[in-house]
Formats: C-alpha cells, sequence, structure tokens
C-alpha cells in the first residue's frame, strides 16, 4: 500500500513529495534511482530533516502509534492506513491530541470512498428504508489458502490477522452506518490454515434500539477471485443490498420519497455513482480518498466521518470482538460439552475450561 500511496499521490497536481521513509534498502534504492525521491531509514531523522505539511503512514499496525504521534507532535496533518491502531485507548489518544492541535487526520478506510457504498449511506441519511432492523456485512477472498510462514500479516502483535487486515474493512461500514455497538456476543475467531492467527471471524453485533447486525468474513476462500466485501441492510420500509459494483434497493409501499428511485426494485451501478479521478491505481476509491485528505488539508476542514475519532470506534469493535472470542461461548449445554470431542489446539482455538 505505500507504494501505491506514492504513485498516486506523486500524480496529484496540488502535491510535492519531498521524502520517503522505508526499512528496505533495496527499495529505497529503485525509488531514489528511478524517482529522484529523497529517502530515509529512519522516520524521526525524516521529521527532523524535513519541512512538511503532511504525511502518509503505511507501516504494520504496531509502528502505527508511535509515528503517528511523532508526527502530530510536528505539527503534521496525518493520513494513516488502517486499523489506526492495535488498542482503542491509543487511537483515542491520538484523535484527541489531533483534535487539540487543529490537524487533519484521515485512515485509509476506502470503502467509504466507493460509489455504492457511500450511495448506502445516504440512503440511510435519507430514511428510505424506515427504521434499520438488522444489518450483514460480509467479506471473503482468497489471501491465505495454505500454511504460511511467519509475516507481519500471520502475528496478531504485528497487526495482522483476518480480524484486523481483513474484516476490519466491514467492520468500518458498519461504524459508518450504524455508530457504535453497545455490545457483541458469539464471536469465532477460526483457523483454517494459519497457525498463529485466525482466518474467519464470525460474529453479532448489537446497537441501541434492538438494531443487530452480523459479521461474516473469510480470507481464506478461493471461491472468490478477489476480496468482496458486501453490505445487505434491513429496514421496516425496504432493503438494500451493496458491493463495490452495485446497490440494489427494494422499497415497499411505506417508504418515503427518495430522488432517483421508486416502490419496488432499483439498482444503481458503481460507474454511475464514482466520479473520475485524476490518477487510477486499484479502483477509484485509493485516488478519492488521497483527493478528500489534500482538499481537507488545503480547506481546513476538519469535519469529517473518516478521522482517527471515527476509525477509533472501530478500533473498539475489534478489540471487543477479540475479548468475545476469548470468552468462549456465553451460554453452555453441560451434556452436550461432555460428550464432544476435544477440540484441536490450532491457531487461536482453544477449548474453554
Amino acid at each position: 500500500m505505500g507504494l501505491s500511496h506514492l504513485s498516486m499521490i506523486r500524480a496529484h497536481p496540488d502535491v510535492r513529495v519531498d521524502a520517503v521513509v522505508d526499512s528496505t534498502g533495496y527499495i529505497l534504492d529503485v525509488l531514489s534511482k528511478y524517482t529522484g525521491l529523497v529517502t530515509y531509514t529512519d522516520y524521526q531523522t525524516m521529521l527532523d530533516s524535513v519541512e512538511l505539511d503532511a504525511v502518509l503512514i503505511a507501516t504494520p499496525t504496531r509502528f502505527h502509534g508511535p509515528m503517528v504521534r511523532a508526527a502530530l507532535e510536528k505539527g503534521l496533518n496525518v493520513f494513516c492506513e488502517k486499523p489506526l491502531c492495535l488498542t482503542s485507548e491509543e487511537s483515542r489518544e491520538l484523535a484527541a491530541l489531533a483534535a487539540e492541535k487543529g490537524l487533519v487526520t484521515q485512515v485509509g478506510y476506502h470503502n467509504r470512498f466507493v460509489g455504492a457504498f457511500r450511495e448506502v449511506k445516504a440512503l440511510l441519511d435519507a430514511g428510505a428504508i424506515g427504521r434499520v432492523t438488522h444489518i450483514l456485512a460480509e467479506a471473503y477472498g482468497p489471501v491465505v489458502l495454505k500454511a504460511k510462514g511467519s509475516t507481519w500479516r500471520s502475528q496478531r502483535t504485528e497487526g495482522g490477522g483476518c480480524l484486523y487486515d481483513y474484516a476490519a474493512h466491514p467492520v468500518d461500514l458498519l461504524s459508518w452506518y450504524a455508530g457504535a455497538p453497545i455490545g457483541v456476543g458469539g464471536t469465532i475467531l477460526g483457523s483454517v490454515f494459519s497457525e498463529n492467527t485466525e482466518d474467519e471471524v464470525f460474529s453479532t453485533l448489537y446497537y441501541p434500539n434492538n438494531v443487530s447486525a452480523q459479521l461474516s468474513v473469510n480470507w481464506s476462500d478461493e471461491s472468490y477471485r478477489k476480496m468482496t466485501t458486501q453490505i445487505t441492510i434491513t429496514g421496516t420500509a425496504g432493503r438494500i443490498h451493496a458491493d463495490r459494483q452495485e446497490v440494489q434497493v427494494y422499497l415497499r409501499d411505506t417508504a418515503p420519497e427518495v430522488d432517483g428511485y421508486e416502490k419496488g426494485w432499483n439498482v444503481r451501478y458503481t460507474t454511475e455513482l464514482t466520479e473520475n479521478v485524476w490518477f487510477y491505481l486499484r479502483g477509484e476509491e485509493y485516488s478519492a480518498q488521497l483527493a478528500h485528505f489534500v482538499k481537507r488539508i488545503e480547506s481546513g476542514e476538519l469535519d469529517d466521518t473518516n478521522s482517527f475519532a471515527s476509525a477509533a470506534v472501530t478500533d473498539r469493535v475489534l478489540e471487543l470482538l477479540t475479548i468475545d472470542a476469548a470468552a468462549g461461548p456465553a451460554t453452555m449445554d453441560a451434556d452436550a460439552v461432555a460428550a464432544a470431542p476435544p477440540t484441536p489446539k490450532r491457531g487461536l482455538l482453544r477449548r474453554r475450561a
């Protein structure tokens, strides 16, 4: 993602990249030779040596906290890849520090810039499907399809694993659409191939006013060619289903009038919901989120739905899911437990005492 961000932001007409930091000498040698960029191997040395307006941080998650704090204390605006931190307490502290200094912050939850998912938010704000009763948030893809060696993604302490590296995306959409949950339950962090982290995440999230959400994520599913994120929202006046390609909306006769929609089935395609970007790489949403960050710095606008404060809500949900999974089933059947075969001790799966 660091190289992707570098490609996009260097092409932005209103931005100049003054320095790049990386721990890999080969990458820095190539960048220095073919781009002429000034490179550093130490982040703090770069901050002390170069006059900047903003930094983009795309490192393993455990480095986010100290790097973000150092940038904020220098008075710099910060775009940081997701998730923000491994603890919500640290995320909240960084959000408070940024607010105190009046700095622009943003986290790389790119789905908030996908046309279809933005349309879902607009429909919910308009009350198109009445009172929301339930949400299904899903993400599937072929990331881990065999046992692999140790990488930062396979180590929870580095910020990897299906929960923090994959499930964070649909969890963040839930935070955007429904706010902070009041609790979670029935969380399963299941191992398919990985030895040291989970490959599946399943859970129920509970929100005020009897709204519930189901989370279903699996990054060991080769039936999908690439990551596929889906949202299905049920309300008293209709239903919304969305993925990156389109929004399908069913409106009952009781639904309010919504511009561009009629009663019954409606389909809006992402091609009609997506604005052109100056540079395409991976998807329009990646360029769009960087453009949004730049515009906010230029305008001094701090009110945003994709800031450190909103990312801290998502980080707290990820914490709750971890805690809930470790606790095991809330209601046990003693007879069934006694008759069940022992659970294999693999990865994060442990039999509850």
